[in-house]
């Protein structure tokens, strides 16, 4: 027999027992499709947490309150305290460091925001104007936080795309007053939508000056200091000033955490990546799960098909030719459920980027091959004990017993 004979006959074979197939088929999609989709989701969540922290900024150290080796926990939490909170004192004397380009403390909180008679509530920020740069944020009217001393309390506000149009339907937001809590701001600018942002909504948001939020949240207390370094060459050396200067700021105590953006970028890339290997890996045992079934299907045809495997071995095909045939009916099987799988595993990445538009889900290069791969690997392995069954029967035995 001819390898075109056996292709031809293993086809033959694949389309006569149609329910076989189609159970085998379903068994191999399910396995395959499983891996890509799983893999996309663990993929698809690290490409956010990286596309989330790259719309911080580029070359950012995140100054946080609190020392996580001394607290035990999160940054900032010692024993239900932050053992010295950040003043905008200690974010003004880091502009000592030669490696700071800029510097942004931020107070975060929420309010109840009201124009005229529509209300809402929604996040506030307190800064100063170079948060904007630092977060290259950009306006779509008027313009951002001006310049002025941090301790100084203006009452001007920057809000977000989606708030100007639900608290000032049909006109322009600028120069209109906004009462937040108890507190009146002018509006000076809108910014231009982009979405979310490390939790943060930038569309709904209200910024207002560092030390107007410090007076409306009643708390001297910054939640961060974002300070951009001169270069990504400078970044070590403002880390390790920002912490020296803080630490002669506070008598001599280490009490603050200093994080680069790369370092958090590097963490989350190696957690995600590993996490995605390891639900991947999960997945594919439903390709071994198949492979078995293939294994117990053909076992049973090998019963079934007595009589035609006597019959080919009588017109001559040898040992190594019944074998080829079996092995060859179950690849042909594990391409077509590969197909079907990847298939349907694109599909359900789409649906999931339907639900979910702001997770940039995708299967990573390496589970598209490996799982089609897989799946013809476990078909070849569960299918050699079938094979080697049939190849061993006698032509006149399997005949006798048709």
């Amino acid at each position: 027999m001819r390898f075109a004979d056996v292709l031809d006959f293993a086809w033959r074979v694949v389309r006569g027992y149609r329910s076989r197939t189609l159970l085998i088929l379903l068994a191999m999609g399910i396995g395959v499709a499983a891996v890509v989709a799983v893999s996309s989701l663990g993929e698809g969540a690290r490409l956010y947490v990286v596309n989330q922290f790259g719309s911080l900024g580029t070359h950012l150290v995140i100054v946080l309150p609190g020392r996580s080796e001394t607290a035990g926990a999160m940054p900032g939490v010692l024993i239900g305290r932050t053992p010295r909170d950040l003043s905008i004192d200690d974010a003004l004397a880091l502009k000592r460091s030669a490696a700071v380009r800029r510097l942004a403390p931020l107070i975060v909180g929420a309010g109840d925001v009201r124009a005229g008679s529509r209300s809402r509530e929604t996040p506030v920020l307190g800064s100063t104007h170079e948060l904007m740069d630092i977060r290259s944020m950009e306006m779509a009217q008027g313009q951002f936080l001006p310049v002025m001393d941090p301790r100084d309390s203006l009452p001007v506000c920057v809000i977000g795309t989606k708030l100007a149009v639900e608290l000032f339907p049909g006109r322009s937001p600028l120069g209109q007053w906004l009462r937040v809590g108890d507190r009146r701001f002018r509006v000076v600018g809108v910014l231009a939508s982009q979405g979310e942002s490390l939790g943060f909504n930038t569309d709904e948001i209200v910024i207002v000056p560092v030390a107007a939020a410090q007076a409306l949240f009643n708390t001297e207390a910054l939640f961060r200091i974002l300070v951009e370094a001169k270069s990504r060459e400078s970044i070590g050396p403002a880390k390790a000033d920002i912490e020296e200067i803080l630490r002669l700021r506070h008598e001599g105590k280490r009490d603050v955490t200093v994080i680069t953006q790369d370092a958090v970028l590097a963490t989350f890339d190696r957690i995600l990546k590993a996490l995605t290997l390891a639900v991947g890996g999960l997945a594919a045992i439903s390709l071994a799960v198949a492979g078995i079934l293939i294994m117990n299907v053909m076992l049973i045809s090998v019963t079934q098909r007595r009589g035609e495997i006597g019959l080919l071995k009588a017109l001559g095909a040898t040992a190594a030719q019944i074998r080829l045939t079996f092995v060859t009916e179950a690849v042909l099987l594990a391409l077509g459920g590969a197909a079907v799988g990847l298939a349907a595993g694109k599909l359900g990445q789409l649906l999931l980027g339907q639900i979910y538009p702001n997770i940039p889900f995708t299967s990573p290069w390496w589970a598209v091959i490996a799982a089609p791969l897989t799946a013809i690997v476990t078909s070849i392995l569960f299918s050699v004990a079938p094979a080697r069954r049939a190849a061993k029967l006698d032509a006149v035995q399997a005949l006798s017993k048709r």
